[in-house]
């Protein structure tokens, strides 16, 4: 006989009180789940139950037993919805949440383009700067740019790298010349982030040695990276951007590349899970097309959507 099936017979006449109604819920005949249960006892050496024409009872061991035989069902059964898993269609809701600026430009048409792929599949997207609780705000998955703290019950892996690019408008250059060094910018006006705190500096990246960093003067401190990007192509300034931000107007000529010989610093893009020991397919496949084509899109030189996808 099949270890597994006789568990389950056991475990089913435990929960149902008898024999009889164990044969009826499994559709079994009462002398067949009589032999599931001598076939477990004959294999343990061991009595599992006290049975009288009136009633039956558990042993101390059938008791230790049934506990472990229903975790071992569980986890069987666990085991096998994990493959269906992996095999069928993803469907559901799928809840992220992501950087504003970032998500609407970025993340949102992968996650689109997954949508397209996968009628079945529900997204629901959140759009915030702030550092969201997985667990405590019901979201599935997170992506965050910058640096991490470390948790003990989130996963991250990094999906992209981005760019930071120092950029003007040509009328900006036009009246207070273009800096050709890293040293030029201090004699420079920028249009720098400030949310809260002190101002973050523009960083640069130095072989062996920690980035460089500047702190240029700045008339203007806002703390939205497309108001930054207005402000610049208005001619207010310099700005410290992502690439993929401006791309397009540096390909239109509404603003400058400058200081191209430079390295750029490259911020991580993160994706974010709670530490489960089954990752949903739905989630697992939203991680992998982000981090297929996220990287494609970070440079100034590619399209934001792939060919065809644009919605």
């Amino acid at each position: 006989m099949d270890r597994l099936t006789s568990m389950a017979v056991f475990v089913k006449a435990v929960d149902t009180g008898s024999f009889a109604a164990a044969a009826h819920a499994l559709d079994l005949s009462g002398p067949m789940v009589g032999k599931h249960i001598r076939f477990l006892e004959d294999r343990l050496g061991m009595r599992l139950l006290n049975r009288t024409t009136r009633r039956q009872s558990l042993t101390d061991f059938g008791r230790a037993y049934y506990e472990r035989c229903r975790i071992v069902l569980a986890e069987t059964e666990a085991a096998e919805a994990l493959a269906a898993d992996q095999l069928m269609e993803p469907r559901g809701k799928l809840r992220v949440t992501m950087p504003v600026h970032f998500g609407r430009h970025c993340a949102m048409p992968v996650l689109m383009d997954l949508a397209r792929q996968y009628p079945a599949l529900e997204l629901e997207l959140s759009f915030n700067d702030r550092l969201t609780d997985l667990a405590e705000d019901g979201f599935d998955l997170a992506i965050r740019t910058g640096s991490l703290q470390d948790r003990a019950d989130v996963i991250a892996r990094r999906v992209a790298r981005q760019s930071m690019i120092v950029c003007a408008a040509p009328s900006y250059l036009e009246t207070h010349g273009r800096p050709e060094r890293l040293e030029d910018l201090a004699e420079h006006q920028a249009v720098v982030y400030r949310r809260t705190g002190p101002v973050s500096p523009w960083l640069f990246p130095r072989e062996g040695s920690p980035p460089l960093e500047i702190a240029p003067q700045s008339q203007f401190r806002l703390d939205d990276l497309d108001a930054i990007a207005d402000a610049a192509t208005a001619g207010m300034g310099l700005a410290w951007l992502p690439c993929w931000l401006v791309r397009e107007r540096i390909r239109t000529g509404k603003l400058t590349l400058l200081l191209p010989d430079e390295p750029t610093f490259l911020y991580d893009v993160q994706a974010l899970w709670l530490k489960t020991p089954h990752l949903p397919r739905k989630v697992r496949l939203a991680v992998d097309a982000l981090a297929a084509a996220l990287p494609r899109f970070m440079g100034l030189n590619t399209a934001i959507f792939p060919a065809g996808s644009a919605p």
